[in-house]
């Protein structure tokens, strides 16, 4: 049946949330819920013992000491640090639970048993890369707050990004809050988020990984992925966007200057300079380097200029005082970890963490990451992709060998299945905590939402596709006083009025007319068919990632099934005829069945509540028996009795506020 196929043994993850904010609607409704959603099915699919779905707090990094440190000064904070952090982690977790997101483990790279693991994965990691000639010692310049005496990391530091054609006022040291990728003395008009004042730039020692070395590699990377059915567009795209070789932007304005200074610049190629196109031209070097040695020039000689996206040396050590420590590497002591790199490498962590705690041994984690029978699939945010793809990839490579190899062999670190989603919007607007626009706390959507309701909502909106506006009425205040439907509730609908009726429909027959048992029967070819052509259709979008056309399937095979029950109930009520009421309620039983089975990883309580009271146990849900009827699971087929449904319990429930 050409079906696809999935890994023996898989590891799932969800990014991972920084510890200094409580979870808002983008974090569950752009990635956990499209990773539980996957992880449900999986678990059904390939056997729960064989599926791990790990996320924690992103415990470490500047975002999280400037938290904290705004914490104390401005709300009177007494805690420590790890208190701070802490309180964060044990909020995000309740909403995640809240949520029924289904973590084996949610951990905290900087708290508990995770802690010492992560450390010790870290230590690991950064060594093999030293050893496998990875890493390059470098001085750099970095920003200095000569008021506050102290040097600046991360989102100590706010300006303009240096990128040509980004419009992004929120630029950080190395990165902008779109995710580009610079070196610090490029960022445009910097200040201290500490004094306010302008910062100097000082020399400093660290640690990096050779990325601009893998340029060639990266490329045959992406050139293989996009060959998949299962990678979406949006990240082959916007990884090619990083590979671009190393090029300046300058206005056009500054042409008679440059024509002046061009012969001290470094070997370059420039656009067509009798024809520019825009308001710049362009300069293309052969390496970053000669590139920085420009800018130093044009900088000197008042040329305005913006560089384009390459790949930069991606730093792994820093100087913050909160954060992973660094091994010793050739004398240098006393550095710490820089908080993206080492949150690469925490999900291996968690495995490590969630398998310890099960007993299992130190190296039980390589038969999820390093085993070709296995796969890692890692559902994240569209702003992630550099740092997931382009980062990540290679270094992952790079724990194999001094060869960098994109088919990892036997016994190595595999390189995971990139999942990634364009923004959720809110209002039609990008939505951020340090933005105008304040997204809403995933903990207050519920209190106009059931969890199931807004699980099936965020899994529709397409965001594999494109960036997709979240609109709740009640928190519109364009649609707040009106009678037009919540746009929220379309999906949810599809549970909790079509599905719960034709459940609740099947088993007040069943106790009316057959004395609470499931008839016994043949299934109607038909009806047989038409579900194994939606359990296919489902199985290929899952592989596929096509989440959103899930709830089309299920939509689809849903309605047919409630207006097939209200067709010939109907009308073997009206006729009285036996054997087509009999008929009608066997064939519906097995349309509830697929729904239950299908819905599973969507609305996973509404359907484990649904095989409750068909007392059944959970191979149910399980996929090698996925073609099989309902008679198959009953002990006695002829006489297998179903839980008593009381008058008006409903399976898949509304919330509370949505009766008044």
């Amino acid at each position: 049946m050409n079906r696809p196929e999935f890994p023996k043994r898989a590891v799932i993850t969800a990014g991972m949330p920084y510890g200094n904010k409580d979870l808002h609607f983008g974090h569950i409704g752009g990635v956990f819920v499209h990773a539980d959603v996957f992880a449900r099915f999986l678990r059904d699919r390939i056997g729960r013992d064989n599926v791990i779905f790990v996320s924690g707090t992103d415990c470490y990094g500047s975002p999280i000491a400037e938290g904290y440190r705004k914490k104390v000064e401005n709300e009177g904070f007494k805690g420590t640090i790890e208190d701070y952090v802490m309180a964060n982690h044990l909020s995000q977790k309740k909403a995640l639970d809240d949520y029924e997101i289904s973590l084996n483990i949610f951990g905290a790279s900087g708290l508990l048993d995770s802690k010492d693991i992560h450390q010790q994965e870290t230590n690991e990691f950064i060594t093999t890369l030293y050893k496998n000639g990875w890493l390059e010692k470098l001085v750099t310049k970095q920003f200095y707050d000569t008021k506050a005496n102290c040097f600046l990391n991360g989102r100590q530091v706010i300006g303009k990004c240096p990128i040509e054609n980004c419009q992004s006022e929120k630029g950080y040291a190395d990165e902008c809050d779109l995710g580009h990728q610079y070196m610090p003395e490029d960022l445009i008009d910097p200040k201290s988020t500490i004094t306010g004042e302008t910062p100097e730039m000082r020399d400093v020692t660290n640690w990096y990984f050779r990325l601009t070395d893998c340029l060639e590699v990266l490329g045959d990377y992406v050139d293989d992925i996009a060959k998949k059915e299962n990678v979406r567009r949006v990240v082959t795209e916007t990884m090619r966007e990083s590979l671009a070789a190393p090029i300046i932007y300058v206005r056009k304005e500054g042409l008679e200057r440059y024509k002046e200074i061009k012969a001290q610049l470094p070997e370059h190629e420039c656009s067509d300079l009798e024809n520019i196109k825009g308001g710049s031209f362009e300069i293309t070097f052969k390496t970053l380097k000669e590139r920085e040695k420009a800018c130093e020039l044009l900088t000197a000689s008042g040329l305005r200029y913006r560089t384009g996206k390459t790949l930069v040396p991606l730093r792994l050590t820093g100087n913050i005082e909160w954060g992973v420590k660094a091994p010793s590497l050739e004398g240098e002591e006393g550095l710490t970890v820089w908080v993206w790199p080492e949150s690469l490498w925490a999900p291996i962590s968690f495995t490590r963490t969630y398998l310890k705690r099960k007993g299992m041994s130190d190296d039980a984690w390589k038969d999820y990451w390093c085993d070709p029978e296995a796969d890692v699939f890692q559902f994240i945010g569209q702003d992630n992709i550099y740092f997931y793809g382009i980062a990540q990839m290679p270094m992952f490579m790079a724990q194999n060998g001094s060869e960098l190899n994109i088919h990892p062999g036997k016994g190595d670190l595999c390189l995971p299945t990139l999942v990634a989603n364009h923004h959720i919007l809110f209002l039609d607007k990008k939505a951020s905590s340090s933005g105008s626009v304040k997204p809403p706390m995933a903990a207050d959507l519920l209190d106009y939402y059931t969890a199931e309701q807004l699980r099936a909502h965020f899994i529709s909106l397409a965001l594999a596709n494109k960036s997709v506006s979240f609109m709740p009425k009640p928190l519109n205040p364009q649609m707040k006083d009106s009678r037009e439907a919540d746009p929220v509730l379309a999906q949810g609908n599809l549970f909790t009025n079509v599905l719960n009726r034709l459940v609740r429909s099947c088993f007040y027959a069943s106790q009316k007319y057959y004395d609470g048992t499931i008839p016994c029967g043949e299934v109607s070819r038909e009806i047989r068919e038409t579900g194994e052509k939606a359990i296919l259709d489902f199985e290929r979008q899952m592989y596929r990632f096509e989440l959103h056309q899930l709830m089309n399937t299920l939509d689809t095979y849903i309605r047919q099934a409630n207006k097939y029950w209200a067709k010939y109930s109907v009308q073997a009520d009206k006729e009285n005829d036996e054997q087509l009421r009999k008929q009608t309620l066997v064939d519906c039983f097995h349309m509830v069945r697929v729904a239950t089975l299908l819905s599973h990883a969507i609305v996973p309580a509404g359907c484990e509540k649904t095989v409750e009271y068909l007392n059944l146990d959970e191979r149910f849900f399980d996929w090698e028996h996925v073609f099989e009827d309902i008679y198959y699971f009953c002990e006695d087929r002829e006489n297998h009795h179903i839980k008593e449904l009381k008058e008006k319990e409903d399976f898949f429930s509304k919330h509370p506020s949505q009766f008044l």
